[in-house]
């Protein structure tokens, strides 16, 4: 509740942000459509008497997949997609007839327990997402009931309430904003789960509710709203309000968005405009999608198969029976034929032979396995708690680890072709360093990057290799050496090379021995390319000597601690920190305790800028409506200056007259002020491309090309670069200027912004360039060893923001997406030409012109890049959201993915939500690959769920992405692990478990058909029912899901260093229908051999001492004997990875066998049958039955052994070779290791080893004088 006399922050920042420089002067459109098709929608505010007339939806929001009423229709379709389970309700339903050769409960039993686990798991999964959403839903707001503010949950909200939202407090609904904390009703907005961007956003209510700010004034407050139905569109909103019987136009000024929160003011008053599914940002999501793996869809195709070949050999069986019925029947006097049924009758073969078919339906059914679909739920549920237990998966500084929420998807882990990242809070972290600077032509600050630090560690490596090699320029073997020996070579590498290298990098010798020494047992273990990806410990390390100051990481002794009055360039020095100080709209926020200025910033980099310019003297530490105010060091000493009067630091003021504030279009941001002797300045910051082209050509002081310089190799390490220019302006220059600019702001024609560009495009030249910043957006840690890693394994990486083209590009060039040398094809209609024609309002003529201009555009990049493939030039493509509607267009969007699959880079900027789901499922359904779509706040849901596979980051700003996802991290870093570890092994396990089961089902299969072909098709099963009941229960199921959970083809430590065999699962090598082919044959082999052995070797023999013949029941449990031990001993010749778990399920259920045949053959011989004491008393004793067992399983095996080593030994898959040379010790040869890791299915052209490679040959090419190798993305 608002206290009467509460008081109110003033907030003068309006003009800050905007050439208005007030509030809108504009009269009401009425033009506005409200009230027409799409506009109907009329909210009554604060009058629950008209609200209970109207129908909207209340606020509560679901995320699942069910509800109470659709879990059992859902669920019960979701199992019944899988054509295994049809046909076992098919067979389910046959057997309640006479023709089922087994009993209605051993058919029925099996289905109703296998669609029950599965259905259970799918409870389980969902019952978790309605216990996020719950938690959501009972969030507490205060909501105007009865004369005051009471706190209520979220779900309860209604359109139309009047609520409170309390400072750093998400809002619940889509608000309309009716006064702030700040008299002037404007309050700060942070909108990253909506955009991905963490600039504050400034709100402004309208005037004439500004001063609602208590209950009483709530009291009477009556007001109705038109405006537009709800639409998923986040930077558009068209509607008026009525109030006090006059009509204001809305705009999005005045809109707040569900799930973005306020920030930097204590509390704002809105009313519900739309609430729960009808808010824009759950117009943007998508429902809950369905998911079903690549393997496991095709294993539906595979069932088909199967499935046609049981209805083939049926129809085969039943034919044969027809024929002999037909013509063999009379002879068979034991069937008594003059009585009998249909099922033998001779004069219905027809009928008989189709009876027979329904019959072999079934019996044949164990070619397709039942107990798969069980078997794999249970291995993919395991393999699911190994990635949440995963301990170098979890992240202790958000005590987060990494949660597989479901299971489905665990071998599309291993298979992932492209991944569509999200950019904020996903690769960054939201903070910006300022790193060095260039002035006046001078370099200043001496830390490395990544990629530097790499680049050097690598002349080094090399040299090293060179000594051992004895030759120069060759790779040698360095296993051999001593770490003592590696250190001392790169100790004298370092002193003979390394003066020139810092030079070329342009820091001091002392820091370039001060970072390698301080790592130096981290280099040492580096072998050639194995340092690849492990610089990340030798970054950064005199933040770690030092205390951090956030957004400064600035180091050189030239500048610090007042050193700069003593350069020959200080008053340079001293105007570009003044200019950082000054060119910007930051808020000064003084922490009391702590006597520290921290700095609220539309940008991170900007709120670096005035933290350097802070830490070098110039604090900015005050801003009123019209000036700014700095701490200055004195330019003789470099110390504050003390008021005398006051003793406190001495304040300079500066007016601030004008902000021109920066755009994508104009690419830079402009201050006029003027200082306490009156002069007037225009400071100016922005892309070096605009800077450059404004300066004056009277005044060139000599230093543009050096600057030019250092922004090249700024950007090459990675950094953020920026032109800084002034000039001084003359009084009646000004003055004249200023006329001209205020008549150009207060028009009111369509052709507005144009004046405004023209006019300031005046004002803004004769620029005197002073130099360049260089910042480091800082990446969250370990994000370009992963993004190198994903990109070695022959991942593509597109990157889908809500910010601007100019940060997009520069995140690419931190996270090494982008390089110095790509070529970026840009794709824009941000546009002078397109911003006139907008302001046209005529829709469809924008449309046609845009639509023209980006098929144009389209075309003429599509023959750029297919024409060039020869040329091996790398291409970046770069695309704004306005483009992107064209370019999704379904004439044009398969031009645009052709184009975009060609480029080694894609970056789509200023994308909505609904857009990343949109490229999300162009991507998926056009390349036919699995994709992987990865965010972490409520504007990725989307895209999340579109994807084959959502990975959420669950990090500090909300769990929207975690929640709607289908793995969630802490951190991008563990997408490499998730994806090159657990998704391998995931993806290997499952594909070579479903192979074996088809086998062993098909061993188990075929030798029925064998037997009944041999039993005249009588339908007569060759095994004892509890046999064929047991099969895939006991005997052979405990071997299979230790396949699925525990195999190993090589560790988790090999596999992130050989990220080359990742490519089996991107080329499916281990689910190709070659593979799952050749094992069905395998299968068919060796039940012939299974069938026909032990028939012709038990036919004609006496089995027993006494010599009696074997019979059928002697017969059965031979062969099942030797299926048992052959299928496991196949399975034993498939790992490569064995534990004692393995041991123990493979022989103990061959054991098993003859404990079950044992105990059961024990059994009175009404329950046991034809199992009756053949163990004990015919098998046992039998010499016979043990050679059949050897002679069998060693004839069945032999082709799978001769196979694996011939394909081991001629064509080997990547985990083969990888193993071999893990085996022979090969993995630390540099030779070895880089053969491997250029056996790649497609070429590397992005990520942090190929920026290292560009930057180090390079570099090489100037320090060891070998001319020729410089790398071709760098030539000019």
């Amino acid at each position: 509740m608002s206290e009467p006399g509460r008081r109110k922050k003033r907030s003068q920042l309006r003009k800050l942000y905007t050439f208005t420089c007030g509030r809108s002067s504009l009269p009401p459109d009425d033009s506005l459509p409200v009230g027409g098709p799409g506009f109907s929608r009329v909210v009554y505010c604060n009058e629950p008497e008209k609200r209970a007339q109207q129908s909207y939806r209340d606020n509560y929001v679901s995320t699942t997949k069910y509800n109470v009423a659709t879990f059992f229709p859902k669920a019960l379709f979701e199992q019944f997609r899988r054509v295994a389970n049809i046909y076992f309700l098919f067979a389910a339903g046959l057997s309640l007839t006479p023709l089922a050769p087994f009993t209605a409960s051993s058919l029925i039993a099996p289905l109703v327990f296998v669609v029950g686990v599965s259905m259970i798991k799918e409870a389980v999964e969902d019952w978790r997402r309605f216990l996020q959403d719950k938690e959501i839903n009972n969030r507490k707001v205060e909501v105007f009931v009865d004369g005051k503010f009471l706190k209520t949950e979220w779900m309860k909200l209604m359109v139309g309430d009047v609520v409170k939202v309390e400072k750093n407090d998400f809002f619940p609904a889509d608000l309309l904003l009716l006064s702030s904390s700040n008299e002037d009703g404007i309050c700060y907005v942070e909108t990253m789960n909506l955009d991905g961007e963490t600039n504050l956003k400034i709100k402004e209510a309208l005037e004439v509710t500004s001063d609602l700010e208590n209950d009483a004034s709530f009291q009477s407050f009556r007001a109705s709203v038109k405006c537009e139905d709800p639409n998923p569109n986040l930077y558009t909103f068209i509607g008026s309000m009525e109030y006090k019987d006059q009509s204001y136009p809305l705009s999005p000024q005045q809109i707040l968005l569900r799930d973005s929160k306020l920030r930097n003011t204590d509390y704002i008053y809105g009313v519900v405009i739309f609430s729960g599914h009808d808010t824009k940002v759950m117009q943007n999501a998508t429902e809950a999608p369905s998911k079903r793996s690549g393997i496991e869809r095709k294993m539906d195709k595979i069932i088909l198969f199967l499935f046609s070949v049981l209805v083939l050999i049926s129809l085969v069986g039943s034919i044969a029976f027809g024929i002999k019925t037909r013509d063999d029947t009379p002879d068979w006097w034991y069937l008594n034929p003059t009585n009998i049924t249909d099922y033998y009758d001779p004069k219905k073969p027809a009928l008989a032979a189709f009876l027979h078919f329904i019959t072999a339906l079934i019996l044949y059914g164990y070619l397709i396995p039942i107990s798969l679909y069980v078997s794999i739920e249970i291995v993919k549920v395991l393999q699911s708690r190994f990635i949440n237990e995963d301990q170098n998966m979890y992240d202790e500084e958000t005590d987060k680890p990494a949660r597989a929420r479901t299971s489905n998807l665990n071998e599309e882990l291993g298979q992932v072709d492209t991944i569509l990242s999200d950019k904020t809070g996903t690769l960054t972290c939201n903070s910006m360093e300022f790193l060095k600077c260039s002035i006046a032509g001078t370099a200043y600050g001496q830390g490395l990057t990544e990629v530097e630090i790499a680049m050097v560690d690598r002349l080094i490596q090399e040299d090293l290799d060179s000594v051992q090699a004895g030759t120069v320029g060759g790779r040698g073997k360095t296993k051999e050496n001593s770490k003592k020996a590696n250190k001392k070579r790169r100790k004298e590498f370092l002193e003979r090379k390394g003066p020139e290298i810092a030079g070329r990098l342009g820091i001091e010798f002392s820091e370039l021995q001060d970072i390698f020494s301080e790592n130096e047992d981290d280099i040492s273990n580096l072998d050639g390319p194995e340092m690849e990806g492990n610089t990340e410990t030798m970054v950064n390390t005199e933040m770690r000597a030092n205390p951090h100051v956030k957004g400064f990481n600035f180091k050189d002794t030239r500048i610090m601690n007042g050193q700069w009055v003593h350069q020959t360039n200080k008053e340079d020095i001293r105007m570009f920190f003044r200019i950082l100080a000054i060119c910007q709209t930051a808020i000064p926020e003084v922490d009391d305790s702590a006597e520290t200025i921290y700095y609220e910033a539309e940008s991170p980099d900007e709120a670096a800028f005035v933290v350097a310019a802070r830490e070098i003297g110039f604090e900015f530490f005050k801003r009123t409506q019209n000036s700014v105010f700095l701490h200055e060091p004195d330019p003789v000493t470099g110390k504050r200056v003390r008021d005398p009067v006051t003793g406190n630091d001495l304040a300079h003021e500066y007016r601030i007259l004008n902000i021109l504030e920066f755009n994508s279009t104009r690419k830079r941001m402009s201050v006029i002020v003027k200082d306490e002797q009156g002069r007037l300045f225009l400071f100016s910051k922005g892309a070096d491309s605009v800077i450059f082209e404004r300066l004056s050509r009277k005044d060139r002081r000599g230093f543009e090309a050096d600057t030019r310089s250092h922004i090249s190799k700024y950007a090459d390490a990675g950094l953020r670069t920026l032109a800084l220019a002034y000039r001084e302006l003359g009084e009646e220059e000004y003055k004249r200027w200023n006329k001209e600019f205020l008549a150009a702001k207060n028009s009111l024609g369509a052709d507005r912004d144009a004046k405004m560009d023209a006019i300031t495009d005046e004002i803004e030249k004769e620029l005197i360039l002073i130099g360049a910043t260089a910042v480091e957006d800082k990446l969250q840690k370990g994000v370009p060893q992963c993004i190198d890693r994903l990109a070695q394994a022959g991942i593509k990486i597109w990157v889908l923001t809500g910010d601007k083209v100019e940060t997009a590009i520069n995140i690419g060039f931190a996270c090494s997406l982008l390089r110095q040398g790509m070529e970026q094809l840009l794709i824009t209609l941000d546009t002078p030409e397109i911003n006139a024609l907008e302001e046209s309002r005529n829709k469809e003529q924008i449309a046609k012109v845009c639509h023209e201009k980006i098929e144009s555009r389209l075309k003429e990049l599509e023959n750029k890049v297919t024409s060039s493939r020869e040329n091996n030039d790398v291409y970046a493509l770069i695309i704004d959201g306005k483009s992107l509607t064209y370019a999704l267009h379904k004439d044009l969007k398969h031009i645009f993915l052709k184009i975009a699959t060609l480029c080694a880079s894609v970056i789509c900027c200023r994308v909505s939500p609904k857009q990343k789901a949109l490229i999300t499922r162009l991507v998926k359904e056009g390349t036919g690959k699995t994709t992987l779509g990865i965010g972490d706040g409520a504007n990725d849901v989307g895209m999340i769920q579109e994807a084959d596979i959502g990975v959420g980051i669950s990090g500090v700003e909300g769990m929207q992405a975690a929640m709607a996802s289908d793995f969630s991290i802490a951190q991008f870093r563990f997408l490499e692990r998730l994806l090159l570890v657990h998704g391998h092994w995931c993806y290997r396990r499952i594909a070579t478990m479903i192979c074996y089961f088809f086998y062993k089902n098909i061993t188990f299969g075929f030798t029925l058909f064998y037997f009944e072909a041999y039993a005249s098709f009588s339908a007569q099963p060759a095994y004892n029912d509890w046999y064929m009941s047991l099969f895939n229960v006991f005997f052979t199921s405990l071997p299979v899901l230790a396949l699925g959970v525990f195999e190993q083809d090589v560790s988790a430590q090999v596999c992130l260093k050989f990220p080359v065999l990742y490519q089996e699962g991107i080329q499916n090598a281990l689910f190709g229908w070659s593979r799952i082919v050749g094992w069905m044959v395998n299968g068919v082999y060796s039940s012939t051999i299974i069938f026909f052995v032990t028939t012709n070797i038990l036919k004609h023999q006496a089995f027993r001492e006494g010599g009696q013949v074997s019979g059928m029941e002697i017969f059965g449990a031979t062969m099942y004997t030797c299926i048992v031990w052959t299928v496991n001993c196949q399975i034993a010749l498939a790992l490569s990875y064995f534990t004692w778990l393995h041991h123990l399920f493979i022989w103990g259920s061959v054991a098993f066998w003859y404990f079950f045949l044992f105990v059961y053959g024990s059994i009175k011989p009404t329950f046991s049958t034809t199992a009756y004491k053949v163990l004990v008393e015919a098998c046992g004793p039998s010499p016979m039955y043990w050679f059949i067992t050897l002679i069998v399983v060693i004839s069945a095996l032999v082709p799978y052994f001769t196979y694996s080593a011939f394909q081991r030994r001629f064509f080997p898959l990547y985990h083969s070779i990888i193993q071999w040379v893990k085996h022979e010790g090969k993995d630390r040869d540099p030779e070895w290791i880089a053969v491997l890791r250029t056996s790649r299915m497609r070429p590397i052209q992005s990520g942090f080893t190929e920026r290292v490679e560009a930057r180090y040959q390079y570099v090489k090419a100037k320090i060891l004088k070998k001319p020729g190798n410089r790398a071709r993305g760098l030539r000019n």
